[in-house]
């Protein structure tokens, strides 16, 4: 008897997998899934955000494909194109440099919003984004920020005449770099402007070079104590929150991809991303052990 009822539920159910052959692949375990093609820019804060995701999204039992170091300019396309499924951004750079809209004078949530809806006619869509905020600063010695009581850049201007300015090459000419430092807080009339590697303008002002330079706000060697943040008291510079930005077609492939994404941005800060960025930059350690034992601590 308790033969022919296993053959009767085999039965059945190979009868409804025939019935129902679509009902089968969406009630499938995570792990039997397409793989997730996570994605980096070629840049140490998103190789290693893009190991955090990826870590993320196994523990929850997805399968993972890593793609790191596709160039910035290709990858919001390639994701468009599901050469990519899903990758770290920023809100500010999806607004600005994707959609071509201003975000000067928005708040995070309004530029989160703007970049959200914007993409979707991309085929695209952004998760939460985190509280970590990697805008455009000025960044001095912290010994020579002190001795001229330099903390916010109301200050700088005043006492620009004394400080000799280290350029990529572009932060003079750009709209949204000095010219909107210009307009806002008055022209800063440094003692010289020289432009060096964008590489090696830390290590210019650590060798003595150079009293100031245009840094991004989540800089490891921020975190050393050798530099201050100089603070945009007007706050010409919007917001640029990490997101993550996904293919809409991926996102409902994978259920859970939003929801597990979203648990890991809520914990990346601003201080969390310079630690990270210190690690991998200042320390010289390897971005997927960094991104390895940060998981470990704050999310698995």
């Amino acid at each position: 008897m308790m033969k022919f009822k296993h053959a009767l539920a085999t039965s059945l159910l190979a009868a409804t997998v025939l019935i129902l052959g679509t009902v089968i692949p969406a009630v499938a375990s995570a792990s039997s899934s397409k793989p997730i093609i996570v994605g980096s820019k070629n840049v140490s804060e998103s190789k290693t955000v893009s190991e955090i995701y990826a870590l993320a999204l196994e523990h929850e039992g997805y399968k993972v494909t890593r793609k790191p170091n596709v160039a910035n300019n290709v990858i919001f396309q390639a994701t468009q194109r599901g050469q990519v499924d899903v990758y770290p951004d920023y809100t500010g750079t999806i607004v600005e440099a994707y959609l071509k809209k201003r975000a000067s004078g928005k708040s995070a949530s309004e530029i989160a919003k703007i970049a959200q809806q914007g993409v979707k006619k991309d085929g695209l869509t952004t998760f939460d984004y985190a509280p970590g905020d990697n805008r455009q600063g000025i960044a001095m010695p912290t010994k020579v920020a002190k001795k001229d009581h330099i903390t916010d850049l109301s200050q700088l201007q005043k006492r620009a005449d004394k400080v000799r300015f280290a350029s990529q090459g572009e932060f003079e000419k750009r709209a949204d770099a000095l010219p909107a430092m210009n307009k806002a807080y008055g022209k800063f009339n440094f003692k010289s402007i020289k432009d060096y590697d964008a590489n090696l303008l830390y290590k210019i002002m650590e060798q003595g070079k150079a009293d100031a330079a245009p840094v991004s706000t989540t800089d490891g060697q921020l975190a050393t104590g050798k530099f201050t943040l100089i603070k945009d008291n007007k706050n010409i510079w919007p917001p640029y929150n990490l997101v993550p930005v996904a293919n809409q077609k991926a996102v409902k492939s994978h259920p859970k991809m939003a929801a597990t994404l979203n648990k890991v941005d809520a914990k990346l800060t601003t201080k969390q991303l310079t630690a990270l960025n210190k690690k991998v930059n200042v320390d010289g350690q390897n971005y997927k052990d960094v991104a390895k034992n940060w998981y470990k601590q704050n999310i698995q």
